[in-house]
């Protein structure tokens, strides 16, 4: 088959321009648009500052570290087996 003209091919196709924004009854169509909640807008600055915030709590180990080099750091060691074995039980119990 052989196709003489653009115009013809393009008419089967319906390739007219629509317009852009159309109104009825004071709504408007043709345009989305997409508009977040202020708790979702919230929730955005929440993340990112979790996101930028340091893993690690320098308060806490420059603490730690004062308490080991002056020797005054001492580990229950009721604690630390009870923590031990529920690290433990946790690992065998999957």
């Amino acid at each position: 088959m052989r196709v003489e003209s653009i115009s013809q091919v393009a008419s089967l196709y319906n390739t007219t321009k629509t317009t852009a924004k159309q109104s009825v009854n004071g709504a408007s169509y043709g345009r989305d648009f997409l508009s977040i909640s202020q708790t979702g807008q919230d929730y955005q600055i929440a993340k990112q500052a979790v996101a930028e915030a340091s893993d690690i709590r320098e308060d806490k180990v420059s603490q730690l570290k004062k308490q080991v080099s002056s020797n005054n750091y001492s580990v229950d060691t009721g604690d630390f087996a009870d923590k031990l074995l529920a690290q433990y039980n946790a690992m065998n119990n999957k």
